[in-house]
């Protein structure tokens, strides 16, 4: 890195430290700085790919996308290359009601699309809508010749018991709808965080949460069968690798799971990639574990991307993978912005933030 290149950097990164005297636009500045900076070919890019010294050495390539209020970023590729990203819009924690689309030729300049849909015409939806809950975690999704957008809300009577997810398709098989419910009367899962994957044999599974997944209907108008609920096939019981949440969701002194939310499923290499979101040692990551059948036996689950929880992982027009990004914790490089970062697998097949050699 040359000596303007270092200097800049260490602007940008001081306006996006908390606590500094730097806050507001200039951290805004700051955060699109970092946006170009980290494009690809840029020389900071090629030098010093991480976004903070802090993870240099634990996320290799992670990239600012858009200086956008997001969470749990998810992105696909259409079928005529163009990627589509969405995300929890804000407000975050209250009456947000809907999604919003945008898309990229090249990942990495963005066109927005604004609302694609908004809740409240199904009637599950209205003690939620009644409640002003917001709506979580969306994620975009193609297949079968359309696209599909998964959903979830925070219980109306501010208790888990009560959250719920769903499914959209589009009628017209473009990305910004107009989208309907496939399931109006209930809720498809009783959770948030809700997803969608499709096997090589073309059959589609809606997973939600902790590790819950039921195999659909083949026309995805709801599900075929009771939902299944993966665990590892071995404990994780050191306390600073689980959220105080764990306990409540399975049960005291269970560590038999991958993580307590923001479920996601792929396949590479013949393997099933089970992903949920989980803390270590203060940080909301990805946590990572491996089967060759669908429904498992999952092997142990590993820390894959630190600070990376809630995220998506997808393959470029190229075949390079990817995986999402928005930082979550107070040590991640940036806090609730969309961001990229590439990743590889080992021999093992282990999943390694970075492009790998």
């Amino acid at each position: 890195m040359n000596q303007f290149a270092f200097a800049r950097t260490r602007v940008v990164l001081t306006c996006l430290v908390p606590g500094t005297r730097f806050s507001g636009r200039l951290r805004a500045i700051g955060l699109i700085a970092l946006a170009m900076m980290t494009a690809p070919g840029s020389a900071v890019a090629q030098s010093a790919p991480a976004a903070s010294a802090q993870s240099a050495n634990t996320l290799p390539g992670l990239r600012l996308l858009m200086d956008t209020p997001l969470r749990d970023t998810s992105i696909c590729l259409g079928p005529d290359g163009t990627y589509y990203l969405t995300g929890t819009v804000e407000p975050f924690w209250a009456d947000n009601q809907g999604i919003k689309l945008w898309k990229s030729p090249d990942l990495t300049n963005w066109t927005a699309l604004g609302f694609v849909w908004k809740y409240g015409a199904s009637p599950w939806h209205q003690k939620y809508l009644e409640a002003k809950k917001p709506l979580w975690a969306p994620e975009v999704h193609y297949l079968k010749g359309t696209f599909w957008l998964t959903y979830s809300m925070p219980g109306w009577d501010g208790t888990a018991k009560t959250s719920g997810c769903g499914l959209l398709k589009s009628a017209t098989g473009k990305p910004e709808g107009p989208y309907e419910d496939v399931q109006p009367g209930e809720r498809l899962g009783d959770e948030i965080d809700a997803s969608l994957f499709q096997d090589d044999d073309g059959q589609v599974y809606f997973l939600w949460h902790s590790g819950k997944i039921a195999r659909m209907k083949p026309d995805l108008s709801g599900l075929a069968e009771p939902y299944h609920w993966l665990r590892t096939s071995t404990t994780d019981p050191d306390p600073k690798h689980h959220s105080s949440l764990c306990e409540k969701i399975f049960g005291p002194h269970s560590f038999d799971h991958v993580g307590y939310e923001g479920m996601y499923l792929f396949k590479a290499n013949g393997r099933y990639y089970l992903c949920c979101s989980e803390n270590f040692d203060g940080r909301y990551s990805c946590a990572i574990a491996t089967a060759t059948n669908i429904y498992g036996p999952y092997g142990p689950r590993y820390e894959a991307i630190p600070h990376g929880g809630h995220n998506v992982f997808f393959q470029d027009t190229r075949g390079a993978w990817w995986s999402t990004y928005f930082g979550s914790d107070d040590s991640a490089p940036w806090r609730e912005r969309p961001g990229i970062l590439p990743i590889h697998f080992d021999q093992n097949g282990v999943v390694h933030p970075g492009a790998g050699h």
